[in-house]
């Protein structure tokens, strides 16, 4: 039988005096939901794998709890991957991890719903099953325990957890949840978690719950290899799924949450949060964001500015953050800012999270940000022409210093710069390209402000990721990232230029996981046992454990990784149809190739298949 009780709260006192910020654990935040227990059908937790700081500033999160707390008979509560204090403190007292709003035990919930938006999160959900006393595999788990599920964009490639997570929701999750949530409590009503014994009932619930769009569950799948071990595709193996799952897509975007939790802690954005507009019509190529999450939706004006009155009444908060993959790109931006701003009144701050890298984006932040001044943010993304046409990114040298001369003239001190390493066709030519640029904006700003101007460089190593153009390409060699490195530590070591880069190992462990078939799932569990969890915090990141486990792979992860793909080889995420046809990131590869870019979607259709995939318009 399954404990439903909560840890008293005494108890819980008693462990929050020994860890580091306890807030993080102790709920009652401005907005939470706190229902009776007995009034809903059916509980779900909703589980972010890391810590309360980023799962509170997430809005794919909010959305959900506030859809699912809207819908009679269901209840939605929140859970947060707990610091190594907490987790240590939890053990020691024998207590399981527990829900925030009624500190329930995760396992008295119907449904532990996993958000997983980063590969590197894949160890702290199994940290978080293991805390609340589940077992990690699901062909381990018996109809008495939670339906353990997952979404988010980590799971366009659910291959490597598909050994821990009964069913994974692809794309949008807003109505999709609530679908399964709905056929779920039928099953409830059925006694499905009457019985500790088996999984029958959880199997044909599963059996059904593989119908709806969106939804993959990966016991019902089998891959294939060759003899050699080389991935050969995934089957079905039970009547009446489908051989590819579609992901969902919700049109038009669901009414934003004016409601949210409000954090009694600082968290990453601190701030009022509306989405303006989901997906991105750039088609830069080694995005999958603005490759999975086509068409792009935008929200109308209208819905915004209402929208914002009510967030900002309900929250306290004095700035307003308009997110979208690229706000600038929204059609109207100008005028909306202005509605905002008129509305609002200018005690009300509006950030702009994304800024192209152009004169009409510097115009906007000089609008929004009248207040304060800390730096813009641009992503020239590569060093030369030559590359950012590979990449699509259609950006020129021109228009950075343009912009540079833009900021610097008009106050700002800083700029900062996101750069890629690694990418297709890359040599140490456009490597060096980096250290130029970031000299010269440099010394635009020395010019304006003297010593006080300063260009912050980050660096990020290329990923390819799966649904984008250079899913077939080979992640960089050890050596040529060592060199690349060494290139840039030397050339930005220079007053003014700070040079950050992401740890080079971690993004190995990404490339791995984003590229994986089922065969990680063992890396990745073994992992974990080894002391993996937290993964993208860089003082929990544990490099041994990961490389004993890579090691140790039934397959050579190296080649696997690190070897360019045929274009007619099957792909592991392929049986995943985002509606994006494979031979249009084909055709996006050749044009990489030739340097050819291809326009916006706002300018040309390019012929992706979205539109006829859904049915649908993308503008109109």
């Amino acid at each position: 039988m399954i404990d439903t009780t909560p840890i008293p709260t005494a108890l819980l006192d008693r462990l929050l005096r020994r860890v580091e910020r306890p807030a993080r654990y102790t709920n009652a935040e401005w907005n939470a939901v706190v229902r009776p227990w007995e009034a809903a059908k059916v509980h779900l937790v909703l589980a972010f794998a890391d810590v309360y700081e980023v799962g509170m500033s997430n809005l794919g999160m909010s959305i959900l709890y506030d859809i699912v707390n809207r819908q009679p008979g269901m209840l939605a509560e929140r859970a947060y991957a707990p610091w190594p204090d907490m987790a240590a403190a939890l053990q020691e007292a024998h207590l399981p991890l527990f829900s925030l709003e009624s500190r329930r035990p995760l396992a008295a919930f119907d449904v532990v719903g996993f958000s997983l938006g980063y590969e590197l999160n894949f160890t702290t959900m199994l940290k978080m099953l293991s805390l609340a006393r589940l077992p990690l595999r699901s062909a381990e788990r018996t109809d008495a325990l939670p339906l353990v599920i997952a979404g988010g964009a980590a799971c366009y490639n659910p291959e490597p957890i598909w050994a821990f997570c009964d069913l994974v929701v692809i794309g949008d999750g807003e109505e999709a949840l609530v679908e399964l949530l709905l056929l779920y409590s039928a099953y409830l009503e059925q006694g499905i978690r009457a019985n500790a014994q088996n999984r029958e009932g959880k199997t044909d619930f599963l059996a059904r719950a593989a119908r709806l769009e969106g939804v993959y569950v990966p016991e019902f799948y089998e891959p294939q290899y060759s003899e050699g071990g080389r991935f050969l595709g995934l089957r079905p193996v039970r009547a009446g799924v489908p051989s590819r799952v579609r992901s969902r897509t919700v049109m038009p975007l669901p009414s934003p949450p004016t409601k949210p939790v409000v954090p009694y802690v600082e968290v990453v954005h601190d701030r009022a949060t509306i989405e303006v507009r989901r997906g991105c019509g750039q088609g830069c190529r080694f995005c999958q964001a603005g490759m999975v999450y086509r068409p792009v939706r935008e929200r109308p004006p209208h819905e915004i500015i209402a929208a914002a009155k009510e967030l900002l009444l309900n929250t306290g908060y004095d700035e307003l953050g308009l997110l979208s993959l690229s706000t600038c790109d929204y059609r109207g931006i100008e005028k909306l800012i202005e509605q905002l701003q008129a509305e609002l009144g200018e005690e009300i701050a509006i950030s702009l999270p994304s800024l192209r890298l152009d004169s009409f984006s510097v115009q906007l932040a000089e609008r929004v940000e009248k207040r304060r001044r800390p730096g813009l943010t641009f992503a020239p993304e590569a060093g030369t022409q030559r590359l950012r046409d590979v990449i699509n990114k259609k950006v020129t040298e021109e228009q950075l210093y343009e912009v540079a001369e833009l900021v610097f003239s008009r106050g700002w001190r800083r700029i900062k710069l996101y750069f890629m390493i690694g990418l297709p066709t890359e040599t140490d030519e456009d490597v060096y390209g980096i250290v130029h640029l970031c000299r010269r904006v440099l010394a635009i700003g020395r010019r304006h402000h003297g010593n006080r101007a300063s260009v912050s460089v980050s660096v990020a190593t290329f990923i390819p990721k799966p649904h984008t153009p250079f899913q077939w390409v080979a992640y960089i060699a050890e050596a040529d990232l060592q060199c690349r490195l060494d290139i840039l530590r030397r050339g930005l070591r220079k007053a003014g230029l700070e040079l950050s880069w992401h740890d080079p190992r971690m993004s190995y462990v990404e490339a791995v996981l984003a590229r994986g078939d089922r065969r990680c799932a063992a890396i990745l569990e073994q992992a974990y046992t080894m002391g993996a969890w937290l993964d993208p915090w860089d003082e929990h990141f544990r490099w041994q454990a990961w490389q004993e486990a890579l090691h140790a792979a039934a397959f050579p992860v190296e080649d696997y990784v690190r070897s360019p793909w045929p274009l007619d080889a099957p792909l592991p995420w392929e049986f995943i149809d985002t509606g994006v046809h494979r031979s249009f990131l084909q055709r996006e590869y050749a044009r990489a190739l030739e340097g050819q870019l291809t326009p916006d979607c706002f300018e040309q259709c390019s012929g992706c298949g979205v539109s006829q995939a859904r049915a649908i318009r993308c503008w109109e």
